[in-house]
């Protein structure tokens, strides 16, 4: 760690490996000597009800670390008493046991108890001897969540029992130690937690941004001084005179969606891409899922994604997100993806990815999704969007000219993403020398004014 922070006087070996030498005081001891993990209740999706008692599941704990009731399910007051040995109060820990996150901790703040679902994990302790904040970075530093990862047994859907949970061997401080220790962390890693919001406040005003310039570009062009006109279209609104108004019908070759049944998967063979893998622009084609390369031609006959093809989210959390494919893969979607095959001798593929990327056209297939019983978009909400359009060569101009910017904007999103890595980084580093005693803090006092670094430079989106 930096020179800051000072050591402990004394030393010694603690006799675990990664350990390494701790502070002489301090004891060794597996947490289930001061604490125990009760595990949740499988409650049945039929029991879930609109209003009532909270159920935390493990989509409710947030990265952050924070546990959200926001969007959390609900069972009947007679039901959480019946079950109220499943419940976690107000300060203590829970964990996700199963799954991609696991090991994903989460400290419960809320008002009254709530009920815990299966697979999350609730830490009891004994307070006499662990402090909730202490123990709260304990699972939170590299040692500890080592320890998940290799104690996790399982293949795609790694779980970790209760036993594991707290079976992990550590060195602890005295009870008052912890809590200076606690006090130290609570006070640096807010700080720290400020600079990583100020970087995300950045990332959100430059994405901003960067919606801003492509709107303006594919609607009202390049030449602020070009004659404009009523485009007829309420959400268009003025557009170059000389652009035409048309329906996106109108510039495709085909509109069509992938197949709408649930495949059989194997171990290789042709990609079978979902939502999931179409990001902004690019597409994740290191998928897991594959079919046999027989049943991925016949999907084919439907939607065969080639090069400069539009591929746009018709549902889920992503409706509306565009994808271009830049890439000659050969793989096969699902119906939860539409592909637009633009007419290219009248119409640029990458032009046309703009244009669905401005904030009319996303503002017009979230109100399509919305109209809809299933919250999707549908082909036909695809093909009737209306747009305004420049000739071919005014459309390359445009595109260059918006590579450029948009380059320019993502270099800058990528060092404030580059940047938050590091500060996440070092607050991990951090608490890890702290519950680890490689830093002596018990003389440590908070600083006044508490708030007392530099704000994130700004400027970058002027």
């Amino acid at each position: 760690m930096p020179g800051k922070y000072r050591a402990y006087p004394e030393y010694k070996d603690s006799g675990v490996e990664w350990l390494g030498e701790i502070p002489n005081h301090w004891q060794i001891a597996e947490l289930k000597r001061y604490s125990f993990v009760k595990g949740g209740y499988a409650f049945s999706s039929d029991s879930f009800i609109e209003d009532g008692e909270p159920v935390i599941r493990i989509s409710d704990i947030k990265q952050d670390g924070s546990v959200s009731l926001k969007n959390c399910k609900c069972v009947s007051g007679e039901l959480a008493n019946k079950y109220s040995e499943f419940s976690v109060s107000s300060g203590e820990l829970v964990m996700a046991m199963t799954g991609a996150t696991i090991g994903k901790a989460g400290w419960f703040r809320g008002g009254k108890p709530a009920l815990v679902n299966q697979r999350v994990g609730v830490f009891k302790c004994n307070d006499r001897y662990l402090d909730y904040r202490f123990f709260w970075y304990l699972l939170s530093s590299c040692g500890y969540q080592e320890h998940i990862q290799l104690t996790a047994f399982g293949g795609a859907q790694p779980n970790i029992s209760d036993a594991g949970m707290v079976g992990y061997k550590t060195a602890i401080p005295a009870i008052e130690e912890q809590e200076k220790i606690a006090n130290f962390l609570d006070h640096e890693t807010a700080k720290i937690n400020t600079l990583i919001e100020k970087q995300q406040q950045l990332i959100q005003l430059l994405k901003e941004k960067r919606l801003a310039v492509i709107s303006h570009a594919v609607t009202k062009g390049l030449n602020p001084n070009a004659p404009m006109r009523d485009s007829g279209v309420e959400w268009l609104g003025e557009v170059p005179e000389h652009w035409k108004v048309i329906s996106l019908k109108r510039l495709a070759r085909k509109i069509t969606d992938g197949e709408h049944i649930s495949p059989t998967f194997t171990d290789e063979g042709m990609p079978f891409l979902s939502a999931k893998d179409i990001r902004d622009r690019t597409i994740d084609y290191e998928v897991n899922k594959y079919v046999t390369l027989e049943d991925g031609y016949r999907f084919r006959r439907r939607c065969n994604p080639e090069v400069d093809d539009i591929l746009i989210v018709s549902r889920g959390a992503t409706i509306g997100r565009v994808g271009l494919v830049e890439r000659k893969i050969i793989f096969c979607l699902l119906g939860s993806v539409i592909l637009l095959k633009p007419k290219t001798t009248t119409v640029d593929p990458v032009f046309v990815y703009y244009l669905l990327n401005q904030y009319s056209a996303k503002e017009q297939f979230f109100l399509a999704s919305q109209a809809s019983a299933q919250q999707a978009i549908y082909l036909v909400d695809v093909a009737e969007l209306l747009i305004a359009l420049p000739s071919l060569p005014e459309q390359i101009e445009i595109r260059n000219h918006l590579e450029g910017q948009i380059k320019k904007i993502d270099n800058l999103i990528q060092v404030s993403e580059k940047a938050i890595k590091l500060i996440q980084e070092r607050r991990t580093a951090l608490i890890s020398a702290a519950v680890t005693g490689k830093i002596d803090v018990r003389s440590w006092q908070s600083p006044e004014p508490f708030y007392n670094y530099k704000e994130t430079n700004m400027e970058a989106i002027a």
